[in-house]
Formats: structure tokens, sequence, C-alpha cells
């Protein structure tokens, strides 16, 4: 089992950035596809950003593409996600999810599908 741990959150005005991070500890991590989430109040929780459990791969939603960076360093087990131009809009909790499947599998599965989850970290993002 699969322990996830998402930090950096926070209050940041329209044009900012924010490093989110995801420490992960329970058993292999480079073997894993990591994905990163977000749930807006009201609306569905889902994929902004996923990458293969080398570092490869990576997704992007379209609304994230050329703001949103995400990257894996397998040797202290952590997943980060670099959000630049910050808008108003990216406001959500944003959750980091891990599944031994693959990043097709992060992408395309049902949320509850998905081997873990952390507990979510909440961005705020001031007009």
């Amino acid at each position: 089992q699969v322990q996830l741990v998402e930090s950096g959150g926070g209050l940041v005005q329209a044009g900012g950035s924010l490093r989110l991070s995801c420490a992960a500890s329970g058993r292999t991590f480079s073997s894993d596809a990591m994905g990163w989430f977000r749930q807006a109040p009201g609306k569905e929780r889902a994929c902004v950003a996923a990458i293969s459990n080398g570092g490869r791969r990576t997704y992007y939603a379209d609304s994230v593409k050329g703001r949103f960076t995400i990257s894996r360093d397998n040797a202290k087990n952590m997943v980060y996600l670099q959000i630049n131009s910050l808008k108003p809009e990216d406001t959500a909790v944003y959750y980091c999810a891990a599944d031994s499947r693959g990043i097709d599998t992060i992408v395309v599965a049902p949320d509850n599908a998905l081997d873990a989850w952390g507990q979510g970290t909440l961005v705020t993002v001031s007009s």
C-alpha cells in the first residue's frame, strides 16, 4: 500500500506561482505512475497532469498546458507540480494519485479505480 502526502498549497495572487509536492511512502515509488488532480467547489475532480513511472511521458490537461509542469524525483520518492501564471480558476483542492498500471490509467480511469490518493492541498488564487 502506498501513502501520499501533499504540501505546498496556499493563498496566492493571480499571476503568481506555487510548487506543490507529494511525498510517497510504502512501496516502490519508481513503479508507479503519478498524477495531479484538482477539484474546484461544485465541480468534479479531474486530472490536470500525469507522469509515467520513469518520467519519460507526461500528460497535461488543455486548460493547464504551458503553465503547469509535473516532475518527479524517484530517489526522493517525490512528485511535484510547478504552477505558474496562476488564475482564479485554478482555485481548487489539489490531490496527487498513484497507480501501478501506468500513466494511461491515471489519465482515463475512474477516480475510485486508482491505487492511492493523498489528502489534498488547497490552492486559492485571488484576483
